[in-house]
C-alpha cells in the first residue's frame, strides 16, 4: 500500500495554520480533508474513515484530548491514527495528558514541515504494520476455526494457556473455560495405560519443548479415540523459547485401517497354513493307495478297488478346493456369470444332498429333508444354487461330531421370498464370531480337540453367489457346543401343486517285520489306506478314529509304535501322547505324530509332547519306515 494516497483529517480552528499543515501534507501526496471544529472533526471520521487525524488540542467547541478520546472509543473508529498538535510554550503536563488521552503521537508548534511529514509516515506505515497483523492474525484464526485438528498455544515455563481451537471442545467433549483454569486438564481424557508417558512429556515442557506422540483418550460419547499430539517450539527475537504450539489430529480411523489390515494379514497367514494342511491330508491316502496299487498278492484285487476309490474321492476333494479357490478369484475379478433358468428348489435340494451325501454318510449322520408340499421355483443357476447349499451341508457334516444329526428344510417365508435352512447338533459358533464368518479366509475358533478344516472361503463364496441371485445368507448359533443354523432366502418365482415328493435320504449307519503298529486318524481313507500299505509290507496293524479308544487298544494289542494324527475330535493328540507317556504300562511304545501341520514350531510341539518322531502328510515311504523303525 502507497503510503502517499492516504487519507488524513487535518483539524485546527486557526485558517492560518490549518492551511499551512494541509499545503504541507498535500504536496507530500497525502489526501487531505479539513475540520475547524471537534464536532465537524467527528463527523467525518464517522463518514470519511482517515487514516490519521491531524488534531490541535485548542477547538472551539470539543476539546482536542476529548475529540481523541472520543475517536478511539468507538469501535468503528478505534484503530484511526490521532497525531495531537498544539501551541507553542506547551508544557510536559499537556504532552503527557494528550498521549494518556488516546493519541498515538503529540507535536508541540512550531512545527516544521520535515518534521510533520516525518511524524505522519511513522504513524501511517506503524498503522499499516498493525493491519498487516490484524490481517494474518484473523487469517491464523479463520484456519484454526475450521480445521478438524486441535490447534494449542501456551506460555512457557508456566504453561498456561493462550489459545485453543474450537475442535478441543468437540474433539474432548471439554469446556475452554475449564482448559483455562487447568492447563492440564486435558490429561485427565488420556487412557490410563497412556497418560503417564503424556504427563511426563507436559512436565518437561520448558526443558523438552517438542515431541510427536500418539495416544488414545475417552471421547464425548466415551469411546476411545486415537490422536496424534505435535508440540513445537515458538522462539522470540532472542531465539528464547516463550510459548509452544500443539497440532493435536484424529487418528482414529487411520488405527482402526491398521487394526483392520494386522487382522487380514493374521487370516492370509492362518489361510496359508491352512490351505497346506487341508493339500496335504487327501495326499497322504492318495500316495498311499498309489504304493498299494503297485503290491500284488493273493488279495489284492479287494484293496486294489478300494485303493482306487479312496484316490477318485480324494482327488474329488482336492478338485473341490481348487474349484473354491477358482470361484472366489472369479467373484473378485467379476467373472462370474450365472446361467438363469426357472429352477425347481426340491431338485436344487436333492442334488445339494447326493453331492455332500458320501461325507454325512461316512461321519454316520443322521439326515432329515423337510420341504413343502408345493412345488416351489426360484430363478437362477442351478448348479449353483446346489452349490451353495451342498457347500452348507457339507460344513454341518463336517463340523458335527459322528453321529449327529443334521436338518435342511424348505418353507414359504412370505409371498415373495423362500427361505432354505441347514441345521446341525455341532460345535456352533461364539456369538462374537458370528459377524465374521462370512468374511474372506475367516476361521472362527475351533474348540482345542480339533484342527481348523477348510479354507475359511466357502461360507464367503455362498454368501457372493446368493448375493448374485437376489438372495442373502444368514447365521444363527446358540453357542459353542449348542449347533448352528444358515439359513437362505431367495426370490420366490412361483409355486405349483407338487409333481413327485422328494424322498429322505437317510445316512447310512457309522459302522515290517510283523511289528506292531495303532494307527489313530479321523480321515478314515488316510488311516485306512497306511493300514493296506503296511500290512502288505508285513506289519501288523489295527486302526481307530476314536481318541477314547486309543489307551484301551494300546493295552490290549501291545502296539510297538502308534502313528498319531493331532487333530483329533475329543482330544487332540498333544494330549494323547502326554497321556500315554504318563502310563506306565504305555511309557515304551513309540509314538510317531503325523499331521497336516509342518512349520518348525510344530515339530517343536510334537517333541515337548513326548512323540519321539513328526512326519508331515502325505509322509513318503522310506521316512515312514524310518519314523517306525525309529
Amino acid at each position: 500500500m502507497n503510503l502517499h494516497t492516504t487519507k488524513i483529517l487535518n483539524v485546527d480552528d486557526n485558517d492560518g495554520a490549518r492551511y499551512a499543515k494541509t499545503r504541507i501534507l498535500q504536496s507530500a501526496g497525502f489526501d487531505v480533508i479539513e475540520a475547524a471544529n471537534g464536532t465537524d472533526a467527528l463527523e467525518l471520521v464517522a463518514e470519511h474513515h482517515p487514516a490519521l487525524v491531524l488534531l490541535d488540542v485548542k477547538l472551539p467547541d470539543i476539546n482536542g484530548i476529548e475529540v481523541c478520546r472520543r475517536i478511539k472509543s468507538n469501535p468503528d473508529s478505534s484503530m484511526v491514527l490521532v497525531l495531537q498538535t498544539s501551541a507553542a510554550l506547551t508544557g510536559r503536563a499537556d504532552k503527557i495528558r494528550g498521549l494518556e488521552g488516546g493519541a498515538d503521537n503529540y507535536l508541540a508548534a512550531p512545527i516544521e514541515a520535515d518534521e510533520l511529514i516525518a511524524n505522519v509516515n511513522a504513524l501511517v506505515r506503524m498503522r499499516l504494520t498493525q493491519a498487516e497483523l490484524r490481517d494474518s492474525e484473523e487469517r491464523f484464526r479463520q484456519i484454526t476455526d475450521n480445521i478438524d485438528d486441535v490447534f494449542w498455544m501456551f506460555s512457557v515455563p508456566d504453561g498456561a494457556l493462550v489459545y485453543v481451537s474450537p475442535a478441543y471442545p468437540a474433539l474432548w467433549g471439554r469446556s475452554v473455560e475449564a482448559l483455562r483454569a487447568q492447563p492440564n486438564a486435558w490429561l485427565d481424557a488420556v487412557h490410563p495405560d497412556d497418560r503417564a508417558r503424556m504427563a511426563q512429556c507436559w512436565e518437561q515442557l520448558a526443558a523438552e519443548p517438542h515431541y510427536d506422540e500418539e495416544f488414545r483418550f475417552a471421547g464425548p460419547d466415551g469411546k476411545t479415540r486415537w490422536v496424534r499430539d505435535r508440540l513445537f517450539p515458538v522462539r522470540g527475537q532472542r531465539g528464547d523459547v516463550y510459548r509452544v504450539a500443539r497440532v493435536t489430529s484424529d487418528i482414529t480411523a487411520r488405527k482402526e485401517m491398521e487394526a483392520l489390515l494386522r487382522a487380514a494379514d493374521r487370516n492370509k497367514n492362518q489361510f496359508l497354513a491352512t490351505l497346506a494342511h487341508e493339500l496335504r491330508n487327501p495326499l497322504s491316502p492318495i500316495r498311499n493307495a498309489a504304493a498299494l496299487l503297485g503290491a500284488t498278492d493273493d488279495g489284492g484285487g479287494e484293496r486294489q478297488a478300494r485303493a482306487r476309490e479312496v484316490i477318485t474321492r480324494q482327488v474329488d476333494h482336492l478338485a473341490h478346493l481348487v474349484d473354491d479357490l477358482l470361484d472366489v478369484a472369479r467373484i473378485s475379478e467379476g467373472k462370474i456369470v450365472l446361467r438363469t433358468e426357472d429352477v425347481d428348489l426340491g431338485a436344487v435340494i436333492a442334488q445339494a444332498i447326493e453331492t455332500a451325501g458320501p461325507l454325512i454318510t461316512a461321519r454316520g449322520h443322521r439326515l432329515d429333508v423337510r420341504l413343502p408340499e408345493q412345488q416351489v421355483w426360484v430363478a437362477g443357476d442351478p448348479v449353483r444354487l446346489a452349490q451353495s447349499i451342498g457347500n452348507l451341508l457339507h460344513n454341518a457334516a463336517k463340523f458335527t461330531p459322528k453321529g449327529g444329526d443334521i436338518t435342511v428344510s424348505a418353507s414359504l417365508a412370505d409371498e415373495q421370498h423362500v427361505r432354505i435352512s441347514v441345521h446341525d447338533n455341532g460345535i456352533g459358533i461364539a456369538e462374537e464370531n458370528l459377524p465374521r464368518v462370512f468374511a474372506m479366509f475367516a476361521q472362527v475358533d475351533v474348540p482345542p480337540d480339533r484342527a481348523p478344516e477348510g479354507l475359511g472361503i466357502g461360507l464367503s463364496l455362498v454368501s457372493h453367489l446368493l448375493e448374485l441371485h437376489g438372495g442373502r445368507l444368514m447365521a444363527e448359533s446358540p453357542g459353542i457346543g449348542l449347533g448352528s443354523t444358515f439359513t437362505v432366502e431367495l426370490p420366490l418365482l412361483r409355486v405349483a401343486p407338487a409333481e413327485a415328493a422328494l424322498e429322505c435320504i437317510p445316512a447310512a449307519d457309522a459302522g515290517g517285520s510283523g511289528m506292531r503298529v495303532l494307527l489313530v486318524d479321523d480321515n478314515i481313507d488316510a488311516m485306512e489306506m497306511m493300514g493296506f500299505l503296511l500290512a502288505e509290507m508285513g506289519y501288523e496293524t489295527w486302526t481307530t478314529a476314536d481318541a477314547a479308544q486309543i489307551e484301551t487298544l494300546a493295552l490290549h494289542h501291545r502296539p510297538q509304535v502308534i502313528v498319531l494324527d493331532i487333530g483329533l475330535p475329543g482330544m487332540d493328540g498333544y494330549q494323547v501322547a502326554r497321556r500315554i507317556k504318563k502310563n506306565p504300562a504305555l511309557a515304551g511304545i513309540r509314538l510317531v505324530a503325523h499331521t497336516g501341520y509342518g512349520s518348525p514350531e510344530d515339530r517343536k510341539r510334537a517333541m515337548d509332547a513326548g512323540f519321539d518322531a513328526h512326519l508331515v502328510k502325505p509322509a513318503e515311504l522310506p521316512d515312514l519306515e524310518r519314523a517306525l523303525k525309529g
